[in-house]
């Protein structure tokens, strides 16, 4: 059996085809090959087109479908990973009501912390382990009270995956996962929290019945399977948002296993069998793909908006049309804390770990005399870095301590100073493999369709590719540029 992977992101869709026996990429393309427009109507939003998102579904799946031949009348189960955090309101047609508020629009902010006031601090992160935040359930908020006669229309609301699974199949649904991805989980109940529904006015009936993650969800009906060159009857069979997926397809679904990746944003991701948060919520705290109530498997998210957008910024505005490796050749040139210029990559929103604040990206130190576009280059990879282990001293307290950091060989993991820089900051190894989130979206798929008998057999097929271990002559030279670093981001 062939086994289909889609990975919706903010930058691109892809879809990926691998053989469930073997565990080999068959098949593998992106749509657009530039970088999707995010739609930013006034400062701090951030919003995309659902029908620019199946455009480009269908565009990937397509140069899939080619690469593939006949084969591809052999893929037996579909998975979907996509972008967490989205709202995505449709009418009782399921026609979309309004663009997408993803994960990076911070309207919502203000709605989450007076909802926080409101229901209390005890309360929230001793029942949602999170505060509301800036999530789903408030982005609808801020529907509900900006777009009165819009949310009257609403039938359902979605995350951006299950809009996708509601195409191919007809069904409205969600996952439990994604329940406590928009925060209306409650977890000692386990159940949706009727407390944060009454506090932001919303009816049960808008959210979309939830299933277990790895489970049928829906057929890819026949219209749709023309439309996208496939054999009708498909079933989709797991879904996950971006970052609890990105955990899945490196095998990271015990305690004390902890994933990172380093797209658009930049996140760890840790799982832990205990209820805990941090009294600051400066990190979120969601149900893992495999989490049962028999066997709790809970996923500890760090996350930074302002990472690999950081990167590509520069290589828009300030690289003179290079490509990410010259970039990254040039930044090689430049020694450990990029002579003492240190940048902020905070540019794409509020950051939950600085307490929602939006304090904008901000470069410090530089000299017009000694600092080139090259420094900057070293200087904005050193700054997320930076910002990784800032995080990681907080994730800390709930306990999460990583001696191993696991990440596919893709975006920012691909630059070796990156990687350097990571390692000898944590003073972790890091571990890459032959996997991205649209493999790990297949995988998921012939888990949930009973292809695999288990995560070991549906992980045989994971190869490690490359190790980075902490350079001992570097470590200090790189805690003296953190420090430095941290000491501009107090001052602000």
């Amino acid at each position: 059996m062939l086994l289909l992977g889609i990975d919706l992101g903010s930058s691109s869709v892809k879809a990926s085809v691998i053989d469930g026996e073997s565990g080999k990429c068959l098949a593998s393309a992106f749509y657009p090959k530039d970088e999707m427009k995010i739609i930013a109507n006034k400062p701090g939003w951030a919003e995309q087109d659902p029908e620019i998102w199946w455009a480009n579904l269908k565009s990937a799946i397509a140069d899939c479908n080619k690469q593939l031949g006949p084969a591809k009348n052999k893929i037996g189960a579909i998975g979907i990973s996509y972008q967490m955090h989205g709202l995505v309101a449709v009418d009782k047609n399921h026609k979309v009501l309004r663009p997408s508020i993803i994960w990076c629009d911070g309207r919502a902010v203000e709605y989450g912390e007076k909802s926080f006031e409101r229901l209390g601090k005890e309360f929230c992160l001793s029942h949602l382990l999170n505060s509301p935040g800036n999530f789903t359930a408030t982005k609808l908020a801020w529907v509900k009270e900006n777009e009165p006669e819009l949310f009257k229309k609403i039938y359902k609301i979605m995350l951006p995956g299950d809009y996708f699974a509601l195409r191919m199949t007809g069904e409205l649904l969600t996952t439990y996962s994604g329940l406590s991805e928009g925060i209306f989980w409650d977890f000692p109940r386990n159940e949706i929290s009727k407390e944060l529904l009454d506090d932001l006015g919303f009816d049960k009936d808008l959210l979309a019945k939830a299933v277990p993650s790895f489970s049928q969800q829906g057929k890819l009906e026949k219209a749709i399977a023309e439309e996208l060159g496939l054999p009708a009857g498909i079933p989709v069979a797991y879904r996950a948002g971006d970052q609890p997926n990105n955990a899945l397809s490196l095998n990271v679904l015990e305690p004390g296993e902890v994933a990172a990746t380093a797209g658009t944003s930049g996140v760890i991701y840790g799982v832990t069998d205990q209820k805990k948060y941090d009294p600051l919520s400066r990190v979120n705290t969601f149900l893992h793909v495999n989490h049962s109530e028999a066997k709790p498997r809970l996923g500890v998210l760090l996350c930074i908006n302002g990472t690999g957008i950081l990167n590509s910024w520069l290589r828009r505005n300030a690289s003179n049309n290079l490509s990410y490796e010259q970039m990254n050749e040039l930044a090689e040139k430049i020694p450990v804390g990029s002579e003492n210029l240190s940048i902020l990559p905070f540019g794409n929103g509020a950051e939950r770990m600085l307490g929602n604040r939006d304090i904008g990206a901000r470069i410090n130190g530089i000299n017009f005399n000694s600092h080139s576009n090259a420094h900057l280059f070293r200087a904005a990879q050193e700054g997320i870095v930076f910002s990784i282990r800032y995080g990681l001293d907080i994730m800390k307290e709930t306990g999460i301590v990583p001696s191993v950091i696991r990440a596919g060989a893709a975006n920012m993991f691909q630059s070796a100073i990156f990687r350097e820089a990571l390692s000898c900051i944590s003073g972790t190894e890091i571990h890459l493999y032959n996997t991205d989130g649209s493999i790990g979206a297949a995988r998921g798929a012939g888990i949930g369709c009973g292809y695999y008998k288990s995560a070991q057999e549906a992980f045989a097929g994971l190869k490690e590719v490359g190790i980075t271990k902490p350079d001992k002559s570097k470590i200090k030279a790189y805690e003296s540029a953190y420090e430095l670093w941290k000491k501009s981001l107090e001052s602000v």
